[in-house]
């Protein structure tokens, strides 16, 4: 199938996944529009499916699927989306892999492991460049991160700095949590997201439980031991006693930083991310 194909309701969905094949492989792209990543990851996927829909690219069926994380919060939920994007490869109605954030290689690779090319069970002999040499089967968007160099030569703790940097933007309103808005962890978690939802504040989330480098890198990223935190436009608010004091002297403090209709939704950062 040439292109993804969007679903955009709960019977949409279901129809989908009842029709297909027990052979064929499904992938599912959760993504939310306001996400940064998502747009590239998108353009990586739709050049990653019209390569499997040519001739003899492959011989294995797939069905691409790009589903918004907000609006079928039902779909997420069964598939644990705590970031986007985030891929799900599943077959006969099996998880096979999912892959979290946007290392292009990291998804080409998962991709491939479950629905081989020709060129990778062939060892890239059919295509070659005129000097004799195989030709590399890169889409031209992801070549060069393809190959994975760059996370060769990366400094981890660079990495992690870089991916703490985009989470804290990937969206205006930021809260670093312990569980989700629908099933906070601890009590200050749930006061902090009541406090949010009073208030109708249009926020991101992410559960910290669920990636320890986040929840040890943070707390020095911000020079902040505890959790939840929150943060505004890239800057670190504080935790609820700090959101509160905000809020007793300033009670449109969210309505300034540009607060709107609450939509709860995961998310990730802009750069190579997992969580």
């Amino acid at each position: 199938m040439a292109a993804i194909k969007e679903i955009t309701t709960m019977e949409q969905w279901q129809s989908h996944v009842a029709s297909l094949p027990k052979t064929t492989l499904l992938i599912i792209f959760f993504h939310a529009p306001w996400a940064a990543p998502c747009a590239q990851m998108s353009q990586v996927l739709q050049a990653l499916a019209e390569d499997y829909a040519k001739p003899g690219f492959t011989t294995t069926e797939t069905s691409w699927v790009s589903v918004n994380a907000e609006e079928l919060s039902d779909v997420s939920e069964t598939y644990d989306v705590i970031a986007v994007p985030y891929l799900v490869l599943q077959r006969n109605d099996q998880v096979l892999e999912t892959v979290s954030g946007s290392n292009v290689a990291q998804v080409r690779k998962a991709i491939e492991t479950h629905a081989p090319t020709q060129t990778t069970t062939a060892g890239s002999t059919e295509q070659k460049q005129m000097n004799g040499d195989a030709a590399p089967v890169l889409s031209t968007i992801d070549e060069g991160i393809a190959t994975g160099k760059r996370d060769e030569a990366a400094d981890p703790e660079e990495e992690l700095k870089k991916r703490l940097t985009g989470l804290v933007s990937a969206a205006t309103v930021m809260l670093f949590m312990k569980g989700t808005p629908s099933a906070p962890q601890c009590g200050f978690s749930r006061q902090l997201v009541n406090i949010l939802r009073e208030r109708t504040v249009r926020y991101g989330f992410f559960n910290i439980l669920a990636d320890d480098d986040v929840r040890q890198g943070l707390k020095k990223f911000a020079d902040w031991p505890t959790y939840p935190q929150l943060w505004v436009s890239g800057e670190l608010v504080g935790g609820l006693d700090i959101v509160k004091e905000e809020l007793d002297n300033d009670p449109d403090f969210f309505n300034k930083v540009g607060a709107a209709p609450k939509v709860e939704a995961a998310q990730e950062a802009p750069l190579n991310t997992a969580a």
